[in-house]
């Protein structure tokens, strides 16, 4: 695995803090993203991983933890001049492609607001021209920079969202449910440019979703959140292949088929977070199963699962 971009510890994002409505949307998780990697977050809705994503970027301030990009506190800032340094390394593309774009603004200013900010224009002619670079590079022309959102289509407007967080040259990109908005034959057309911009580019990606599909297409590995825990970590090949936590194996037996007999079959499993019945004081943890699978799990937990893993060998 490449070096650690970034590195999550102990994150918590609490709303209404002390009160009796106190919400915990981010409770205490901990993860890696390596360089050039893609890792997935997935979860029903609710389950705090935009909220992850959006704390990460500093959109929200963290309630404790740290979030250390390149092995510095994002969180920590102090000065102006470092503030600007970590909005130029991350960058973030929005859920709704139509509410995060001003529509009193042409395209050619919305894209160029991240290149007026950082002064990465000499002049007003280079402002265009790398403007009319980013378009090409999002699939789109250079005639569409005098128009304004309301004139293009959702997948087009998401593109637009692509090109302004690529025109401050990020190493780190925040992916917020970048399709769910869109149609599904629009869906793979956005992915695809994603992927493309990652191996030219040497993106980095935190890809939130809840379509899971799309989520094992694109990502390296994943991470799957439950009422603002991460509860199971892994590769992609792997969390498909062997879930271990039961609210994993819940999410995955929800994905349908286009296969009628396959759906006429296919049994849901239902979560119960009660099964679990854990001691008050019972230390529960994320613990690494097998090698690069981490697991949300009690001590007793953890050894059932390895337990079962080695009976699995044995009879394999």
């Amino acid at each position: 695995m490449s070096e650690k971009l970034l590195e999550i510890k102990n994150l918590k994002l609490h709303f209404n803090r002390g009160k009796k409505n106190e919400v915990r949307a981010v409770n205490d998780i901990s993860f890696d993203i390596f360089k050039g990697e893609t890792l997935g977050l997935v979860g029903e809705s609710g389950c705090g991983k935009s909220t992850t994503g959006r704390t990460i970027i500093r959109l929200y301030n963290a309630t404790d933890g740290e979030v250390l990009f390149k092995g510095e506190n994002v969180h920590n800032a102090k000065n102006k001049e470092k503030t600007l340094e970590f909005n130029r390394s991350m960058q973030m593309i929005f859920q709704d492609p139509y509410a995060s774009l001003n529509p009193r603004k042409k395209i050619i200013d919305i894209i160029a607001e991240g290149i007026d900010l950082h002064g990465l224009a000499k002049s007003k002619e280079e402002r265009t021209k790398m403007v009319h670079d980013l378009l090409e590079t999002v699939g789109l022309n250079r005639d569409h920079a005098g128009r304004y959102p309301h004139e293009f289509s959702g997948g087009q407007r998401q593109r637009i969202g692509i090109a302004r967080a690529l025109a401050v040259k990020p190493e780190f990109i925040i992916a917020d449910e970048p399709i769910s908005a869109l149609d599904v034959s629009i869906q793979a057309q956005v992915v695809n440019l994603l992927k493309k911009l990652q191996r030219e580019k040497g993106l980095t990606y935190l890809f939130i979703a809840h379509d899971l599909s799309m989520v094992k297409y694109i990502s390296d590995r994943i991470g799957v959140m439950y009422f603002g825990r991460l509860v199971e970590l892994t590769t992609s090949e792997e969390l498909y292949k062997n879930p271990l936590h039961p609210y994993t194996k819940s999410l995955l037996s929800s994905i349908p088929l286009p296969d009628p007999e396959h759906e006429r079959k296919r049994r849901r499993i239902p979560y119960n977070p009660d099964d679990h019945d854990y001691e008050e004081n019972e230390n529960v943890e994320m613990r690494e199963v097998n090698p690069g699978h981490f697991v949300l799990c009690s001590e007793k937990e953890f050894k059932e699962m390895n337990a079962t893993a080695s009976q699995a060998s044995t009879n394999s």
